[in-house]
């Protein structure tokens, strides 16, 4: 399986949150599916601890590209691809960091891990 992590996922895995429920950690922890982390959590991460809204996350905005290989999380590019689909999702959700994991999840055929009903609507597939 191909799981795309949604950010809130990414920082509860790191920080061994006991909000992650059980079968999402066993989800990311089985060797046989690929973790991928976008790019988009990157930006959003650095975004909020910018604003000083995720002061928690200051080393992993710092050093994001280690924390992922430390894990074994793959990377995922934002493409021109992912930003038309984004742009061009239909419905109202403004946030736009949850529209590209949308976007993507689609393009590339990816389970979203989270624990945010906003994508069901979208036809993505989402673990939790």
């Amino acid at each position: 399986m191909r799981l795309l992590l949604d950010t809130h996922t990414l920082l509860w895995w790191l920080e061994e949150n006991p909000s992650l429920p059980r079968s999402a950690r066993k989800l990311i922890a089985n060797k046989s599916n690929d973790v991928l982390v976008s790019a988009a959590s990157a930006w959003e991460i650095a975004t909020k601890v910018r604003l000083g809204k995720l002061p928690i996350a200051i080393d992993l905005a710092h050093d994001f590209s280690a924390y992922l290989a430390r894990e074994r999380f793959e990377t995922l590019a934002v493409s021109a691809e992912h930003g038309i689909r984004a742009g061009l999702l239909p419905g109202p959700h403004k946030d736009p960091f949850d529209r590209m994991l949308i976007a993507q999840a689609l393009a590339e055929n990816l389970t979203i891990v989270s624990n945010d009903v906003v994508f069901d609507g979208y036809g993505v597939k989402r673990a939790w």
